[in-house]
């Protein structure tokens, strides 16, 4: 019996040879086409030979536990990892109350009346840094100092200008609800009469403030960049 095999097995490697030769002058195109048109399994087979089937399963049961009260066997060779996840645990969730629903809906008026002190706050600040931009003598500080102060004076403007907006609507709404119970028609004021209002207030608030001139010359500034860009494009197109 062992002959035979020995027999079969040595013809095998000779016709594997000799495919191997009659391969060895195609193309690698030609190769390509072959593959496709026979098939990857049957190409295999024809140059390296079929795979022994009880290699296959040697590999597979060498770690095979004899008794299932042991431990399974596992060669010393194998690397084991650093971090093994013995117990799988779950990860926590973080959640962020401001955008998570079980922890409420956000209510902007209790927010702000909770909060109202941060204004007082933001108040003692400005009068603590101008304190200290009239004692400090070093420029880079100073530019610090005055940075600080105008982004706080900004925050307090912005929300200043926030509470009148919400003042207007609340008295307009006022206005509509009476005229309904009188039994009048009510007006609704539109978008562009709204506008001209909040220009009017912005107005008077740079007036008083001192800062009417400054913003005056931002806004010339702003439309003579914008002067500029249109010629620079029109220019270009007439070129072209």
């Amino acid at each position: 019996m062992t002959s035979d095999t020995e027999e079969t097995n040595l013809l095998e490697d000779n016709d594997q040879i000799q495919i191997r030769k009659e391969l060895s002058h195609m193309s690698f195109e030609e190769l390509h086409k072959l593959k496709d048109k026979v098939g990857a399994k049957i190409y295999n087979e024809a140059l390296f030979g079929k795979k022994n089937p009880k290699k296959r399963e040697f590999k597979k049961n060498t770690y095979r536990n004899l008794n299932d009260d042991r431990p399974v066997e596992v060669s010393a060779k194998k690397k084991v990892s650093r971090l093994m996840n013995v117990i799988s645990v779950k990860k926590p969730t973080a959640r962020d109350p401001r955008f998570d629903r079980l922890c409420g809906e956000f209510n902007e008026k209790a927010f702000k009346n909770s909060y109202s002190f941060v204004t007082k706050l933001k108040e003692n600040d400005i009068k603590a840094l101008k304190k200290e931009l009239k004692s400090s003598q070093d420029p880079e500080e100073i530019k610090k100092i005055k940075y600080l102060i105008q982004r706080l004076e900004n925050q307090l403007r912005e929300e200043a200008r926030k509470q009148k907006r919400e003042e207007s609507q609340q008295a307009e709404k006022k206005e509509i609800v009476e005229a309904i119970k009188k039994g009048e028609k009510p007006q609704f004021k539109k978008k562009s009469e709204k506008k001209i209002i909040d220009l009017v207030s912005q107005y008077e608030e740079l007036k008083n403030s001192g800062k009417l001139k400054k913003h005056i010359q931002r806004l010339k500034k702003k439309r003579a960049s914008k002067d500029r860009k249109k010629l620079t494009h029109e220019n270009d197109d007439m070129d072209d």
